[in-house]
């Protein structure tokens, strides 16, 4: 059995509504007063109550070999004080238990807006080199309980990511 691991590396592109559709939102500020349209976050949070809390994560760097995603909600992340930070996506195959490697994208999220992530989008992260970041995170009160999918590729493929700009 090939127990090495290899390291392959994403370049995180600076994320768009238009590069980042295939997987959920990018929304920006806008004025107040606006009608509710197609550029305002489109939530699916019908299957339980929803959580709006804010999350305290440490340095977390820029590798992984896990990514996740919840089938039952979208999930809208993120961060305060205008801080930049990274997410590995791939898109939602809901017949497929497992994330198609070949679709696997990275992305840098500016601190002046937040992604919504569409029902079942595959994603790492928020990754960052910060000390620390709060994020806000927008999900269901048992998406981690009960919505959680979670992939290793490190058993499944003996690989390892490292998103680079």
């Amino acid at each position: 059995m090939n127990t090495s691991q290899t390291v392959q590396q994403l370049q995180a592109q600076w994320v768009t509504p238009e590069n980042f559709r295939r997987y959920g939102q990018v929304i920006f500020a806008s004025q107040d007063g606006k009608a509710f349209d197609a550029e305002d976050a489109q939530l699916n949070l019908e299957n339980g109550t929803p959580r709006f809390y804010i999350m305290r994560l440490q340095k977390r760097g820029r590798k992984f070999h896990q990514i996740t995603r919840h089938v039952q909600c979208t999930q809208c992340l993120g961060s305060l004080e205008g801080k930049d930070w990274l997410i590995a996506v791939c898109p939602p195959e809901n017949h497929v238990n497992e994330p198609a490697l070949g679709e696997i994208a990275a992305f840098r999220i500016p601190g002046n807006c937040f992604i919504k992530l569409n029902a079942g989008t595959w994603h790492a992260g928020p990754y960052f080199e910060h000390e620390v970041v709060d994020f806000y995170n927008l999900e269901l009160a048992d998406t981690n309980e009960v919505d959680h999918f979670t992939h290793d590729f490190l058993k499944s493929h003996q690989l390892e990511f490292e998103m680079v700009d």
